[in-house]
């Protein structure tokens, strides 16, 4: 029989046995945790593309198409017949008053009436929605370029005060080792208080641009969650010297714009309107069968019907009707024609400062910040040697910083013009397929 000692022995070895075995679990469910919690980075591909996947207006336009096509094969039908059930001559006074058999001219009557709609009226309402349902596909070609070219954007913007803040923080460092040497200096007696107090002043400003760059930082990330749902950050870095557009046959390619393609397709809808109504220039005509029972006495019949709509005032309802449409026309058109020059003009535009940028980044790379690097190594080597002060090298210094902060605003704006000329058209998106057929069915 054990003791109460050997129990209590037997139960802290089995604790102490079992102890590693739970810290190790534990460290492995805090690493794993951290890993799921640190925010992943995307590239630039990734990043649109899980925008578009968690596009509800995507998702919207694909339903827009879904109902074009349904309508689409409903409104080539030809109208439901229509039942007609009725008592016809009742009787309402005298001897017979309704009754049903006894007078020979009561009849109770069943029938059918059916339009024979014309195949062309027929043709144009269904073709009109087809059409609706390559408008909508034309407009989803248009959210969905604006989606990876605001997504870019945004991403962008994260790079780029990324790239800001860091050289704001190695900056920083560098200020904390001058307040430093200032610091020793003056117990030496080869500085004064002066050094000290510009030094601090110095850290100070840049406190402030550190301040600022992280707000920066901070809008761009919810504007880059907005598109891909979660905080995340970036990783890699953007091409901006290359262009999917060629300048020589910019007019060419702009006449397939997302938003040009929906102008199209709302023409093509305006010409099927118009032919719509010149098709109801000709009338549709209705048949009309019905069968008569009368009394037991009396002889049951059948009739047979034809009606025919007749266009009195045609020049004032039907003529006039197509000549609104044809108007309406002609107004799209116009509308598709002033937009085309609009973007052409506004895309000339955005290359000439996209080129006019990448050559400010190649002149601020090649020249101007080498020779900031190199006018501080020197006022810093005048500075050690005794033939500058410490005041000029702060002052070189910050003129650095700000000058490589200058070129990253430019490079961000040149990125920024590189993003909207660069997604114009959706990379992966249904234009392509629908630009042929622009106008097929108003042909």
């Amino acid at each position: 029989m054990s003791s109460p000692f050997s129990v209590q022995f037997n139960a802290r070895a089995s604790r102490l046995r079992i102890a590693p075995k739970a810290a190790f679990a534990l460290s492995l469910l805090a690493a794993i945790h951290s890993a799921l919690a640190a925010p992943q980075s995307l590239t630039l591909g990734e990043a649109q593309q899980r925008a578009a996947a968690r596009s509800r207006q995507l998702s919207a336009q694909d339903q827009a198409i879904t109902a074009a096509n349904e309508m689409a094969v409903a409104a080539g039908q030809r109208p439901d017949p229509v039942l007609k059930i009725g008592i016809d001559n009742l009787p309402v006074s005298g001897s017979d008053r309704l009754s049903l058999g006894n007078d020979f001219m009561t009849m109770r009557r069943i029938g059918l009436s059916q339009e024979l709609t014309r195949a062309d009226k027929l043709h144009w309402r269904s073709a009109r929605y087809q059409i609706e349902g390559d408008k909508a596909m034309a407009q989803k070609d248009v959210a969905l370029a604006a989606i990876q070219r605001d997504t870019a954007i945004a991403w962008l913007e994260v790079f780029y005060t990324g790239e800001m803040a860091g050289a704001v923080s190695a900056q920083a460092a560098v200020s904390h080792q001058e307040i430093e040497a200032a610091e020793a200096a003056y117990r030496g007696g080869r500085g004064s208080s002066a050094d000290i107090l510009a030094a601090k002043s110095a850290l100070l400003a840049l406190d402030d641009r550190t301040s600022e760059v992280q707000r920066r930082q901070r809008a761009a990330s919810t504007m880059l969650a907005r598109w891909t749902g979660e905080e995340t950050s970036v990783t890699g870095a953007p091409d901006i010297e290359r262009i999917r557009l060629d300048p020589a046959t910019l007019d060419t390619d702009l006449a397939h714009h997302p938003e040009i393609a929906v102008l199209n397709k709302q023409e093509d809808i305006a010409q099927a309107d118009a032919n719509l109504a010149r098709a109801n220039q000709h009338i549709d005509w209705s048949v009309d069968v019905a069968f008569q029972q009368r009394g037991s006495a009396y002889s049951n019949m059948v009739s047979i019907g034809i009606s025919v709509p007749l266009q009195w005032d045609r020049k004032n309802r039907q003529d006039r009707e197509l000549t609104a449409k044809l108007a309406l026309v002609e107004q799209t058109k116009a509308e598709r024609d002033e937009m085309l020059r609009e973007h052409v003009a506004q895309t000339r535009t955005m290359i000439i400062a996209w080129h006019s940028g990448r050559e400010r980044i190649a002149r601020y790379t090649r020249e101007s910040l080498p020779l900031a690097a190199e006018r501080s190594q020197a006022m810093l080597a005048a500075y050690r040697g005794g033939k500058g002060t410490l005041a000029d090298v702060l002052a070189t210094r910050r003129g650095e910083v700000e000058l490589r902060l200058q070129a990253l605003e430019i490079e961000l704006d040149t990125a920024r013009l590189w993003a909207q000329l660069n997604f114009l058209f959706p990379d992966g998106g249904t234009n392509q397929h629908s630009a042929a057929n622009s106008h097929q069915e108003s042909q």
